[in-house]
């Protein structure tokens, strides 16, 4: 068993000023270092005072989109639609499976290295049946993390396989799968129906009005809005994803709660992508319990939630629409509905919780006490996130802000290849 000693402790419930850890692959115990007593550990790191917290969760991703950085392709978008037809299908119809799983490996490393070591993952890509197997293999492998997966179907591409990619990888690893679909736009009434049929009680992670053009194409095919076409289809079952959500109404948010659904917004995506702002405010005011995502722009999770507060104010036309409590709640929904899912208990300093946490170098230089611990988190700490040291399974991950393991440093850097290998299929090459 190891200690960690004389550190700021604080878990988005409790803080500790000066207190105690006791873990091995899960927490053992905590508490004040008054009480601590030194039993011959196998480890003690003394943090003078270093913050100590759970690492992040990331509801919402593309880890294959970490290939497209640094790309170039004709891009002019006049819309959505274009941005999604000039580059993004562009790019996940080429991916094979190797090169999804250094996808996997990249990206998760950038993921550890901001303290996100729990992902939840929307994927795409050419080559279908295993993709989810190889996106697991990167994060249970080597990286030591812990991930939920699934495929986005959609009509553009071979319909039987996204069924099958789906259901096989979510009985072969329970509570690590759901059933994934791109979005409204680009599935037809044939497809959504062949969906219910298969998929058993396993919860839908989609994209839902992440643009006008989504809810209008809805109308204008089907004549209703999406929430209602996928509520009458019977597919919203309780822990489903609803992704981004910015053009929703109040009818569809109302289903939302009913059904025991989630909303995953992407504040720093939608506002790149030009579609809108989510309002978090109204969410909430609906009873609908928020998560919040990256949808593959990037891995800094702190970034995410500010953006998420910060757009909330100005969506909402309020300085008050959305303060650090309601924050702290959005990651603490993210720790309970991830943990649920995977069957084990995250985000909190209790014995039997995962030790997945991480070392902050933060010096407060106001008084930091349990009523403003929080506010001091997300007004001091995230506008500078970086962690120095990041756990998972109580086992070093980054090291003095490094990736640790040489096998994996060597994987980062052979992923190259394969990127440029991707990128010359992209652009039409052999």
């Amino acid at each position: 068993m190891n200690a960690i000693i004389n550190a700021r402790i604080y878990d988005y419930v409790t803080y500790i000023e000066n207190g105690y850890l006791l873990y091995d692959e899960k927490i053992v115990e905590v508490g004040d270092m008054k009480n601590y007593k030194n039993e011959g550990y196998d480890k003690v790191e003394d943090f003078n005072g270093d913050l100590l917290i759970p690492t992040f969760v990331c509801a919402h991703s593309h880890i294959y989109s970490i290939f497209a950085r640094g790309l170039a392709l004709p891009f002019n978008p006049k819309n959505f639609q274009d941005i999604l037809d000039q580059m993004w299908w562009k790019i996940d119809a080429q991916l094979d499976n190797k090169e999804t799983y250094y996808s996997g490996i990249v990206a998760g490393s950038e993921f550890l290295l901001n303290g996100v070591t729990t992902v939840i993952d929307h994927h795409a890509s050419g080559e279908i049946i295993g993709s989810l197997n190889s996106l697991r293999k990167a994060f249970v492998g080597p990286l030591k993390m812990r991930g939920i997966f699934c495929f986005e179907t959609s009509d553009r591409y071979d319909v039987n396989k996204c069924l099958k990619e789906n259901v096989n990888f979510a009985k072969k690893h329970p509570g690590e799968g759901l059933f994934g679909m791109h979005a409204s736009m680009s599935i037809s009434d044939k497809t959504l129906k062949r969906i219910a049929k298969v998929q058993n009680g396993l919860p839908v992670h989609v994209h839902v009005a992440e643009s006008a053009m989504d809810v209008e194409n809805c109308k204008e095919k089907y004549g209703k809005l999406i929430i209602n076409r996928f509520d009458e289809a019977g597919i919203l079952v309780p822990d489903s994803l609803i992704v981004h959500g910015v053009s929703l109404s109040d009818e569809e948010l109302d289903i939302i709660a009913k059904r025991k659904c989630y909303m995953v917004v992407n504040t720093t995506s939608n506002m790149n992508n030009a579609v809108g702002l989510p309002f978090v405010k109204n969410y909430l005011d609906h009873g609908v319990p928020v998560l919040v995502g990256n949808d593959g722009l990037n891995s800094n999770m702190a970034s995410e939630y500010m953006n998420v507060m910060f757009s909330a104010h100005l969506r909402a036309e309020s300085p008050t629409a959305l303060g650090v409590g309601e924050v702290g709640q959005m990651i603490r929904n993210a720790y309970e509905y991830a943990g649920r899912r995977l069957g084990v208990k995250l985000g909190q300093f209790k014995s039997g919780f995962e030790a997945d946490f991480m070392r902050v170098k933060y010096t407060p230089f106001t008084k930091m006490d349990e009523t403003n611990a929080l506010g001091h988190i997300v007004f001091g700490l995230f506008p500078n996130f970086k962690p120095s040291d990041v756990y998972t399974y109580g086992k070093k991950r980054v090291k003095d802000y490094k990736i640790v393991g040489k096998s994996l440093q060597n994987q980062v850097i052979e992923a190259r290849k394969y990127s440029e290998e991707l990128w010359t299929k992209v652009k039409g090459g052999k």
